[in-house]
């Protein structure tokens, strides 16, 4: 008799693939065999976690296909089975799967379109939390503002790309009159972002993503608009900071007792 993480060894090994002739012996058979109860656990599980990467992935499968996007899927679960119980949460190393996949080495798009898709459920999923505004750095004196550390909020990624996700985001939408999209387009950069009721992302221009970047490794306004500036001398740093505050994506400060 298998133990218990013997057991839940066989039944992961078994689930991607590999018949168990230990597993086959632990399972009771009556008017169906235990091999065939088996395949049929196999299937229906299998069926399940396409399912589920479908729901997180839907502009990977509304540009690939359900077919190409089943196939894609049932090999990537072959290579990886969630790890937890929330099947919202399945799915994180999909992109870099994608990347690898031979079917789509035609389309070199799809990972990080992939990647928008896993960072809209992240935001979807992420907790609400109050968000930094401009009234919140209202009174701040200047020497204070230009250190300040602004972070993200919760559930937010700043992701760039050599091609025009945002805009093949667009196209790939039920309904969508975007047309045809030339990868000419690119680059794109976007910050995906909570929101009350959902998830959605915001284009970024160069400066914009420049600055934004340079607070997500940790610099301080100040250091954030010399990077901004770097590049365009005569950008307002404060425009971009009133664009990222009316976007909301940042997380309000932490005032100590």
């Amino acid at each position: 008799m298998l133990e218990l993480r013997e057991l839940q060894g066989a039944f992961a090994a078994h689930l991607k693939g590999e018949d168990r002739p230990d597993l086959t012996e632990a399972v009771v058979g009556d008017t169906i065999s235990a091999a065939a109860r088996l395949r049929i656990h196999r299937h229906h599980v299998g069926q399940s976690l396409v399912g589920a990467l479908a729901s997180t992935f839907p502009t990977v499968q509304a540009i690939v296909g359900e077919a190409f996007f089943r196939a894609l899927a049932e090999g990537f679960i072959l290579r990886e089975l969630p790890a937890q119980p929330v099947l919202a949460e399945y799915g994180a190393g999909l992109p870099a799967y994608v990347s690898e996949y031979g079917p789509a080495a035609a389309l070199p798009y799809l990972a990080d379109m992939a990647q928008l898709d896993w960072a809209l459920n992240l935001a979807f999923h992420a907790p609400l939390e109050d968000r930094l505004t401009a009234s919140g750095l209202a009174g701040l004196p200047a020497e204070r503002l230009f250190d300040l550390k602004p972070a993200l909020a919760a559930g937010s990624t700043l992701l760039r790309s050599p091609y025009p996700i945002d805009r093949i985001w667009h196209a790939s939408q039920p309904g969508a009159t975007v047309g045809t999209v030339s990868l000419e387009e690119g680059p794109a950069s976007v910050l995906i972002l909570r929101r009350p009721d959902d998830a959605a992302f915001a284009s970024l221009d160069t400066v914009e993503e420049i600055f934004l970047a340079a607070l997500v490794e940790g610099s301080s306004l100040g250091e954030a608009a010399e990077a901004a500036v770097s590049v365009e001398p005569a950008v307002d740093p404060s425009r971009i900071l009133g664009r990222l505050l009316a976007l909301e994506a940042f997380a309000a400060l932490q005032h100590s007792s």
